[in-house]
């Protein structure tokens, strides 16, 4: 029985998949081929790179696109050298041997490296068996080079600037075509020279590039047709808003796709019932059991967050506020975080998905949670009813009592205190009976919050939406009142509140404190304005 795969690169027989080369524009990458360029593909982590070069492997080896022989190696083995240079050099030198007798049972490289290391040296051993390759079979020789950014410093200048010499003699004396595979675009490379005591730009060490590609995350329909593939193949259906949600949830981010469709399918009780069809609470669950679980993949990205190039564009997000640095910062954060797969590509100024947007802040959050003495119990009516307004005037008198001790706990993410400790303490109380969901983005002005939770049947929502005072108080509060209520009636809520954060040092907590109801606006549901 085939599954979805969340490890490795996909086979064919074993997991449900989209065929490699039905995700790139094949054509495009062939004629880069045939134009002897050398070239990256990049893409985030579990995005399909490798799948991707090694059907292209395969493909360009079966001589149906041109006599080529084609090696693909993972430079990843050299990362723990670091910068030992020679040590490092001998582990690709090996990759490159190994994999080439395993592909074609090529021993070429295996009898080069050794006299190569010894003569030329870590900085020239490359170059001197890729030189001598080319030139031991008439057949132009390809190179795909997966992990090529997991090298560390001289280590990485070294491989670039051994292929960047010896790109003039390709293709008869030197490979063919390279591709370099990673997270990032080589341009984008800083790397951080010991020996040099210097940093060096990957575009200069690298400026043979001809073009820069990115493997998308999967189409809508592509979405799809992995659910579709289980269904044909054991009789389990999805619900059509099961199907929606996968996508929406997971905005096409094929790990995630994977993963969520593994867990509903395969490791949950119910879900093991073929007879049972996959629902959208299913998916949801799923959801929350990968977050609660840390998985690999969502624990790297939250890694991440400890980076000063993601905090400067993530703190702004959490916060409501515009990032006022200039465009060249600005961009330069903003390109970094989108390569990482944590923004989107279609809009930078927005987390890449639903699931990433749910796990930053509680990664953030974690301690903090498990500290905030609140229980969902407390605040559940006898009928089942989440009382919200008791929940809201707690957290106020919480937030008045520990915020200037708690806030400091955010560490590098402190200008975020406040709305981070709002989110810590819903999170603790909501989600013992339903959930949170949250909204925001770059220069919104605001972060919205959506509380869902079932009662009677039905389910309830009610918007939670911060701002922080800026420009007066009463327009502060006017915007947010407006946007509040856009918010509402955009998630079907019932009601609205309003949290004015105030974070002047000169005015008192008790001009802060303060709840009032906003004026009724027919046809719109009541919003209460919260100040703290």
């Amino acid at each position: 029985m085939r599954k979805f795969n969340i490890a490795g690169p996909v086979v064919a027989a074993d997991h449900y998949c989209i065929p490699p080369l039905e995700r790139v524009n094949l054509e495009e990458l062939l004629d880069l081929v045939r134009d002897k360029t050398y070239f990256v593909l990049h893409a985030p982590r579990q995005t399909g790179k490798t799948s991707a070069l090694l059907a292209l492997r395969d493909l360009l080896n079966s001589g149906a696109a041109g006599d080529y022989r084609c090696i693909y190696a993972d430079f990843e083995l050299g990362q723990p050298a670091r910068e030992d240079t020679a040590r490092a050099m001998r582990a690709l030198l090996g990759e490159l041997a190994r994999q080439a007798h395993m592909t074609s049972g090529d021993d070429t490289p295996d009898g080069l490296r050794g006299a190569a290391l010894e003569t030329e040296g870590a900085d020239g051993a490359l170059i001197d068996v890729l030189s001598r390759w080319a030139r031991a079979d008439p057949r132009p020789l390809v190179l795909l080079i997966d992990e090529i950014d997991a090298l560390v410093g001289d280590t990485l200048l070294s491989v670039l600037r051994q292929l960047r010499a010896g790109y003039p003699d390709r293709p008869g004396r030197f490979p063919h075509s390279v591709i370099l595979c990673g997270v990032r675009d080589v341009r984008d490379y800083r790397i951080r020279s010991t020996v040099q005591n210097a940093l060096v730009l990957g575009g200069s060490a690298f400026n043979i590039k001809s073009e820069s590609l990115r493997l998308g995350d999967f189409t809508e329909a592509e979405t799809r047709s992995l659910p579709a593939q289980h269904t044909a193949e054991t009789g389990q259906a999805f619900t059509e808003d099961a199907l929606a949600l996968i996508w929406t949830r997971t905005a096409g981010q094929p790990w995630l796709v994977n993963a969520l469709c593994r867990e509903a399918c395969f490791k949950s009780e119910p879900g093991r019932n073929r007879a049972r069809a996959i629902t959208a609470d299913d998916i949801l669950e799923a959801q929350e059991r990968l977050i609660l679980a840390r998985v690999t993949h969502l624990d790297d990205l939250a890694d991440k967050l400890r980076e000063d190039r993601v905090r400067r564009v993530v703190a702004p997000m959490l916060t409501g506020a515009a990032d006022r640095r200039s465009y060249a910062d600005r961009d330069r954060d903003v390109e970094y975080a989108r390569d990482l797969g944590m923004l989107s590509q279609h809009d930078a100024k927005r987390i890449a998905n639903p699931i990433y947007a749910e796990v930053i802040p509680r990664e953030l959050t974690w301690v903090t949670q498990d500290d905030v003495e609140a229980e969902t119990g407390s605040y559940v009516l006898a009928d089942g009813a989440l009382d919200v307004n008791r929940l809201l005037a707690d957290f106020q008198g919480f937030f008045r009592e520990h915020s200037e001790h708690w806030t400091q706990r955010f560490d590098r993410y402190r200008e975020a205190g406040p709305q981070l400790l709002l989110q810590a303490y819903l999170q603790k109380v909501v989600n013992g009976g339903g959930r949170l969901e949250r909204e925001y983005a770059l220069g919104r002005g605001r972060v919205d919050l959506l509380i869902v939770w079932p009662h009677g049947g039905r389910t309830r929502r009610f918007v939670v939406e911060c701002k922080v005072r800026r420009d007066g108080l009463e327009r502060t509060v006017r915007e947010g009142v407006e946007q509040t209520r856009g918010y509402v009636d955009r998630c079907g809520a019932e009601s609205g509140h309003l949290i004015v954060f105030d974070r002047s040092a000169d005015r008192t907590w008790k001009e802060k404190i303060f709840r009032r109801e906003a004026p009724a606006d027919e046809g719109s549901a009541p919003v209460t304005v919260w100040g703290m």
